[in-house]
């Protein structure tokens, strides 16, 4: 299994209730095939420009080791969320190999 990240941010206008909703439906996402190993709540945080005309967002960090299909599957289903207004995945691995 490869180390991966991914950072998402969720609309600053949804209840609480509604974003500890988001964090648990993308750690089930995750935990279906992978394993989930630090997750990191950021906060609200201002926006560097607007985004879908909002200039505030909710974010949150997620470090989890998974098989190769699991990004895909994950960003796949982030992209019609319309609670996430952003998300990022990268692979932790991947930098390693660049930075050597």
């Amino acid at each position: 299994m490869k180390r991966y990240e991914i950072m998402f941010i969720i609309a600053a206008a949804l209840e609480d209730e509604k974003k500890e909703a988001v964090i648990e439906t993308v750690k089930e996402i995750i935990s279906d095939g992978g394993e989930v190993t630090k997750v990191e709540v950021m906060g609200l945080r201002k926006l560097a420009y607007p985004i879908r005309k909002k200039n505030d967002g909710y974010y949150v960090l997620v470090e989890f080791k998974a098989p190769a299909d699991l990004p895909k599957e994950l960003d796949r289903r982030l992209r019609i969320s319309d609670d996430v207004i952003r998300h990022l995945i990268i692979n932790k691995d991947e930098d390693k190999e660049i930075a050597s």
